[in-house]
């Protein structure tokens, strides 16, 4: 007999994770947590803990599906989307925004599709040698990181000179330390984040919002940047590039979702190393990584009755997972894919409308306002600190000219130093 009461679970689900990828600085984990605390009374109400963890898994994958609008239009990043502000961002600015939503969402849907593909072969490989790939962890960062800074030969300028690329190299290892440092000094001090409402803090906001937000945003008003009405153009990629791009997503987002402490940015940075790639290429990328690690944390929950997420930590709190279990989740998981995209797709029309109407400035300067707050309501005063530094040492890379995905050191160097 079908339960019919998980569907309204399922679309309950989905506008939570659509309210919180909307929304920066909130995470589906903060719902997750809400809904177990509250598990008693809603089961008072005739739903059973299979209903509310249908709940929490909708809100998971549907945030990944709407967090990439925030980004792009407003560029106010999270832990999961710092990377997508910087090609979603430029889209916008250049009238695509819809189009950066849509290539967003096609990376999410196709990571879905190729998830479906790949979770019982992987389920077995990451079963059988993951306790092998932990004690690699810190190697392969240290591989990514050196190739990103090998990568880096700044801009084409005519006449520097056959040896400028070592400068720009040099300003790359320069921004990946420092940022670097600032994770390592920031981790070590966790206790003197305090919120002042008495909420849970969060060292990665000021330091993510700084980095990729803030500094970003000053950089706009200081070049008197305009919006130009957002067009719904079509899609500038070619179908094999964005199911490549897609499959690489959801292979590197299903690769981190088994070792605790990386980040989507950081998976979706090593799959596209060595691949030369397009904004748009890496845009579907990172989306896909994000979709394929909200779906690889539950198989991890399955295969080695671990979570590595918030949400499948509030799921195994609430259920037992066994194979039936996994199979009626992934059902649902398409279920969610296909609502959220046509969803998130609509709301891109929407905010692309709005924006279009809004003056640049204003919008630049009420959400460096909103993040300023953010970061003082959840972190205190010594997250203000942080934030104010991560937002200078932001604005190196565009000034130097060099790409700011250096600035991932924030997250790698501190992990690297962990892992080895």
């Amino acid at each position: 007999m079908i339960d019919l009461i998980v569907i309204p679970c399922v679309f309950a689900g989905i506008i939570l994770g659509a309210i919180s990828g909307l929304t920066p600085g909130l995470h589906v984990n903060n719902f997750a947590a809400m809904l177990l605390a509250t598990s008693s009374v809603l089961m008072s109400f005739g739903l059973t803990p299979y209903h509310v963890a249908s709940i929490i898994l909708a809100a998971a994958i549907a945030q990944t599906f709407f967090d990439a609008i925030p980004a792009v239009f407003v560029g106010a990043p999270d832990s999961d989307t710092i990377l997508t502000v910087l090609p979603g961002h430029r889209m916008m600015l250049e009238g695509r925004g819809i189009e950066a939503v849509r290539l967003s969402a096609i990376g999410s849907a196709g990571s879905i599709i190729a998830a479906l593909v790949l979770v019982f072969p992987l389920s077995w490989v990451f079963s059988k040698y993951n306790d092998l790939l932990m004690k690699y962890v810190g190697v392969l960062l240290l591989a990514v990181a050196a190739f990103m800074i090998k990568a880096e030969s700044g801009p084409v300028i005519e006449g520097q000179g056959s040896l400028v690329h070592l400068k720009y190299k040099a300003l790359a290892v320069l921004v990946f330390l420092t940022s670097g440092l600032l994770g390592i000094f920031a981790f070590n001090h966790e206790i003197l984040f305090q919120s002042p409402l008495g909420m849970e803090p969060e060292p990665l906001l000021p330091l993510l919002s700084g980095l990729f937000g803030a500094s970003s945003l000053i950089i706009s008003l200081s070049s008197g940047t305009i919006i130009p009405p957002q067009e719904d153009t079509r899609l500038q990629i070619p179908a094999g590039s964005l199911a490549r791009s897609a499959f690489l997503g959801s292979l590197g987002g299903s690769v981190i979702s088994w070792i605790p402490g990386l980040s989507p940015s950081i998976a979706a940075m090593a799959v596209r190393l060595g691949a030369p790639s397009t904004g748009e290429e890496f845009l579907v990328s990172i989306s896909g990584v994000n979709t394929a690690n909200a779906i690889f944390s539950l198989v991890a929950l399955y295969a080695l009755g671990r979570p590595r997420s918030g949400a499948a930590a509030a799921i195994k709190e609430l259920t037992i997972m066994n194979f039936d279990l996994l199979i009626g989740m992934l059902v649902m998981i398409i279920l969610v894919g296909v609502a959220s995209y046509i969803a998130a797709i609509g709301s891109a029309r929407f905010f692309a409308g709005a924006i279009s109407r809004m003056n640049y400035r204003r919008v630049c300067l009420g959400v460096l306002a909103g993040l300023t707050a953010m970061t003082l309501a959840f972190t205190g005063w010594f997250g203000l600190l942080v934030y104010v530094i991560s937002t200078v040492v932001g604005m190196i890379s565009p000034l130097a000219g060099i790409r700011k995905t250096h600035a991932m050191g924030v997250l790698m160097l501190p992990l690297i130093l962990h892992y080895l």
